[in-house]
């Protein structure tokens, strides 16, 4: 899709968020929450994020409309790891399945370097089998395999985390 515009997430976007984040719970394949979360919940996550240093950016169309967000996390919490970040990327329920993951992560991995990240993470269920080729597409490596550490339904599901260093020095 042709025109996506990435834009620093406002206060006023969290509501619309929060509501692409809910509605990936019920496939069990994305997110490791099992019941919606509330706005105020994800308040201190959203206050966490900067423009200049850790993104939250919303995904317009070329009308304007929202269609998914991004977010740049730091990975662990500790100084010696501000070069790495975690990537998170939700699209809105009407957008899935039309091939824009790529083009969302390729402008993530080009724009990451102007806020100190020189290497992505990408947490992913195991049986997440699209954002595993997703990831993999753009020379993501399989850092680690966490088995059966959480269960959704009943079922225990393995979480793998992929790496990509994208940035030297």
């Amino acid at each position: 899709m042709q025109g996506l515009k990435y834009r620093n997430a406002t206060q006023n976007d969290l509501t619309k968020i929060v509501e692409i984040y809910n509605s990936t719970i019920a496939s069990r394949m994305v997110t490791a929450d099992t019941e919606p979360v509330s706005v105020s919940s994800k308040q201190k996550w959203f206050d966490e994020h900067s423009a200049d240093k850790r993104p939250l950016w919303v995904i317009e169309d070329a009308a304007n409309k929202i269609i998914g967000w991004v977010s740049f996390q730091s990975f662990y919490g500790r100084p010696a790891y501000d070069a790495t970040a975690e990537i998170s990327i939700y699209l809105d329920t009407e957008q899935r399945g039309k091939g824009l993951g790529k083009g969302i992560l390729q402008y993530c991995i080009d724009h990451a370097p102007k806020f100190g990240i020189k290497t992505l993470l990408g947490f992913i269920f195991s049986h997440n089998e699209p954002s595993l080729k997703l990831f993999r597409h753009f020379g993501f490596e399989d850092w680690a395999t966490l088995p059966n550490i959480a269960v959704l339904d009943g079922i225990e599901r393995g979480l793998k985390i992929l790496g990509k260093r994208i940035a030297d020095n």
